[in-house]
Formats: structure tokens, C-alpha cells, sequence
């Protein structure tokens, strides 16, 4: 018998969170460790907000489990919050009914696009002739 199950991934910068979630009994864990002991505890809330819109009873029967990689901290817990919201979204999609997916997806959209889209900037690359992407060494005339 096969798991039902469904592999998302969140981007931001270079941090890239997989999710992976199947049926369970609701634990939520980043890199083996519980969700609710991630640093810093001050990004924490922004991991916790796909779970607070959409309330505890959606995670109620799913089990997901995160690898991070890449970035600092806060482009790692942005993209683990987008991973969390996408596999919800995928999984529902899959394995539950079209209706509740669409609310789900309206839900957090209406909150913040950045939870299902992709943020696409990157860093400028340095050219030379400066010190960085744009600025440019002061010019002297003598």
C-alpha cells in the first residue's frame, strides 16, 4: 500500500526548504527538530503563520517534515513557511477535496502572495570599477 504523500519546495534568496507531507497525526518538524523550538525566536511567529490562518485543524491529520538548506536565517524561515503553505495546499489538492484546496489557497493569498509565490530577486553580482553592484569609485581630477 502506498503513503499519501506530496513533496513541496520553498524559495527565498538562496535558502530552499523541501517539505515533505503525509498523513499522520500532526507533528511539524524542520531538520528532525520540532517546529516549535526553531531559531530565532523572534522570526518564529512567521513559520507559525500558515498553521494560525488556516488553524491547527487542517495539520490535525498531516505529518510534515522540512529539510532546509542555504541562505541565513531569515530567508531559511521564509522559505520553510512557504514550504509548509504549499504542501498544505498540494496535499489537499491530492489526497482531499478541490473545494477545501481553494479555500485554503484564497485564504493565503489574501494574507500574503509570498506564501504560495516565489519572492524572484536575487543579489546583483559586483562589477569592476567599484565597490559593489552599482556604486563606483570616486572620481578625481588631479
Amino acid at each position: 500500500m502506498q503513503v499519501e504523500s506530496v513533496q513541496t519546495f520553498g524559495r527565498k534568496k538562496t535558502a530552499v526548504a523541501v517539505a515533505y507531507c503525509k498523513k499522520g497525526k500532526g507533528l511539524i518538524k524542520v531538520n528532525g527538530s520540532p517546529i516549535e523550538l526553531l531559531q530565532p525566536e523572534i522570526l518564529r511567529y512567521k513559520v507559525f503563520e500558515p498553521i494560525l490562518l488556516l488553524g491547527r485543524h487542517r495539520f490535525a491529520d498531516v505529518d510534515i517534515r522540512i529539510r532546509v538548506k542555504g541562505g541565513g536565517y531569515t530567508s531559511q524561515i521564509y522559505a520553510i513557511r512557504q514550504a509548509i503553505a504549499k504542501s498544505l495546499v498540494a496535499y489537499f489538492a491530492k489526497y482531499v477535496d478541490e473545494q477545501q484546496k481553494k479555500e485554503i489557497k484564497e485564504k493565503l493569498l489574501e494574507y500574503d502572495r509570498s506564501l504560495l509565490v516565489a519572492d524572484p530577486r536575487r543579489c546583483e553580482p559586483k562589477k569592476f570599477g567599484g565597490r559593489a553592484a552599482r556604486a563606483r569609485f570616486q572620481k578625481s581630477y588631479r
